[in-house]
Order: structure tokens, then C-alpha cells, then sequence
């Protein structure tokens, strides 16, 4: 059975990230780029900001237990001529910015590849990704251990993001997110990049099968069964691990996220979920189907509050000649 309202239960109350942290985010993303933005060394350079990755493309969801959620920004900047030779400047220099600041200068703080990464305490980080334009016309981001500039496209991956969510009335950020609770909170497919996931599972979405099928991505329980198995279908035929473009169309390719054991053991685990999903949607019986979906995502995955249950007065019984005959749920 498709249980939808069983789904929305889930994503509502486990899975997304909620409202505070949302609005939390927000507000610390704004104290800090106006932190930057002050930095009488780094100031001048920055020109603007802009949410990436899973904020950007709302498939955030909550982080397991009392760990930490995280977001990255894209810190728009102007080129300096006097790093034309060094690209990794600018990495070291937002992070010597945080590092004199009288608050985050107290804060842990550290440089990574490609960002600058802000702790919060027991809550969250940021990742600041230094982002240019260059003169040449290529849009790059900083790749600090080869110091070098790497072709980015984010504005491209989001409208992507945004054309195939459509495409799958709204449905494909949902999926996407609880595809990540699996891997994060029920220890699945472990090692798989979200914008691996994101990208494989949104290249699912095509225009034909909503041709060949209008109810192919009608609900949340229908698009999952069907982007897993679409995705099963394909990584079965790829036992090797197969390059996987930007579909923003930057040029670039996301092969260097994992290896040959990473994405054998996703293409198993894929393979096994597609199984576990198929039989869970196709099963009539609305305890057993309650089981079987409740084994792919454990206990949160539950019927909603009864609207009695937040009333003074219970509901009046139904008379035994009205009870309806039963059958599918969705």
C-alpha cells in the first residue's frame, strides 16, 4: 500500500530539518557574511552570497541524532591579480578573516578543500565556498589542494534541481530526502555523497515516462518506488563504476566522490532497497504493508495523530451499517 499520509507523518516529523534550524541557519548565514563583508582585507573583495548544495536545493534533512546539520554558502568574490598565481589565496584568506573576527575567531574553524568551515557548538556548521568569475569567463570555485581553480555551475545544478522536481510534481526533494535518512539514520549505503544521490536519482526523472504514464510520479510512495527501480535498473548494468557528469553542464564530472567499493556497495544496497520498496507499495494488506515499509524506515514511519486525539470530546461511534468495505490505502 502506498500509505501517503503515513509518508507526510515521516517527512514532517523525522526527516526534514524543521523550521527553527531553518530560520537558525538563516540567521547565522546572514551574522557571518556580514562579518566578511565588514573585514576591512577580505570586504572589498566579496560581492555577494548565495545558499549551495542541499539548502540551496531544499533536500536538507535532520542529522542523525545530536550530531550536527550542515550548509554550505557560495562566498561570491571579485578577483585579486595579485593571487592570479595562487588560487588557494582566497581559501586562506576568508579563513584568516574568521580567524581576527572577536566572535568566530574564538569558534573552531578550519580549511578544507574547497571551503572554509565555521563550528558551531553541538548544533551545526557552515562550509564558505570561496566562488569567482573570472576574467576569462570561466565560474570556479577554489580547489585548495591542488591549488587550482575548479569549473563550477551552481545556479545551473539548482534550476537542474528545480526543472526535474517539477517534472516529478514536486515529489523529487522528497524522495531525495528520505533516500538520506536511510543512508544517515539507518546506516545504508554509507559513503555516497549527497550530490551523488541527488544527481543519480533526479537523472531518473525523464518527461517520457510522465508521457507513457501521467500518474508515473503522482505521490511520494509512487515516485519512490519508481526513481529506486528506475535507479536499480540502471546500476545493474553498470557493475563498473560509471562517470557521472554535472548535469549543470560545467563540464565537469563527480567521479572523484567515491570509488569502485563505495559504489558497489550503493549498488547493492540500491538493488536491495528497490526489492524492499516494491514489495512494501504492492502489498495489500494495510498491517503487513505498515511492517514492511516500517523495516526499510523503522518506527517514525507511522500513521498520523487522529483528529479526536487533539479534540475535548471523543468522535461520535459509527453506526455498524455505515462501515465501508476495505481496500488499497494511499
Amino acid at each position: 500500500m502506498k500509505l501517503t499520509d503515513y509518508f507526510n507523518v515521516l517527512l514532517k516529523d523525522t526527516v526534514n530539518l524543521g523550521q527553527v534550524k531553518l530560520d537558525l541557519l538563516d540567521s547565522r548565514f546572514e551574522s557571518v557574511y556580514k562579518a566578511l563583508k565588514a573585514d576591512e582585507q577580505i570586504g572589498p573583495l566579496i560581492l555577494g552570497k548565495t545558499p549551495q548544495g542541499s539548502w540551496a536545493h531544499r533536500t536538507i534533512i535532520n542529522p542523525v541524532g545530536d550530531n550536527e546539520f550542515d550548509a554550505d554558502f557560495m562566498l561570491d568574490m571579485s578577483e585579486n591579480p595579485d593571487w592570479a598565481d595562487d588560487p588557494k589565496k582566497y581559501i586562506e584568506e576568508v579563513y584568516a578573516a574568521l580567524h581576527r573576527h572577536s566572535t568566530y575567531g574564538n569558534m573552531p574553524h578550519s580549511r578544507k578543500c574547497r571551503c572554509v568551515r565555521l563550528v558551531y557548538a553541538n548544533s551545526m556548521h557552515l562550509d564558505i565556498v570561496p566562488h569567482l568569475d573570472l576574467a576569462d569567463g570561466r565560474e570556479v570555485i577554489v580547489n585548495r589542494d591542488d591549488n587550482d581553480w575548479e569549473l563550477t555551475n551552481p545556479q545551473g545544478f539548482t534550476d537542474w534541481m528545480k526543472t526535474k522536481d517539477t517534472l516529478a510534481n514536486g515529489n523529487l526533494r522528497k524522495v531525495i530526502r528520505l533516500m538520506k535518512y536511510l543512508r544517515d539514520h539507518k546506516n545504508s549505503f554509507t559513503g555516497t555523497r549527497s550530490i551523488l544521490l541527488t544527481t543519480l536519482l533526479g537523472e531518473q526523472v525523464t518527461e517520457l515516462r510522465t508521457l507513457l504514464d501521467p500518474g508515473y510520479y503522482s505521490d511520494v510512495p509512487t515516485t519512490l518506488l519508481h526513481l529506486v527501480n528506475d535507479l536499480d535498473s540502471w546500476l545493474q548494468d553498470r557493475p563498473t563504476k560509471p562517470s557521472i557528469p554535472d548535469p549543470s553542464g560545467s563540464g565537469v564530472t563527480f567521479d572523484h566522490r567515491w570509488e569502485q567499493s563505495t559504489y558497489s556497495y550503493f549498488r547493492d544496497r540500491i538493488h536491495a532497497h528497490a526489492a524492499e520498496i516494491k514489495e512494501a507499495y504492492n502489498e495489500e494488506n494495510k498491517d503487513r504493508s505498515v511492517e514492511l515499509w516500517q523495516g526499510i524506515f523503522g518506527d517514525a514511519f507511522k500513521a498520523p495523530a487522529t483528529s479526536s486525539s487533539s479534540t475535548k470530546f471523543p468522535a461520535a461511534p459509527v453506526p455498524a451499517t455505515t462501515v465501508g468495505r476495505s481496500g488499497r490505502a494511499g
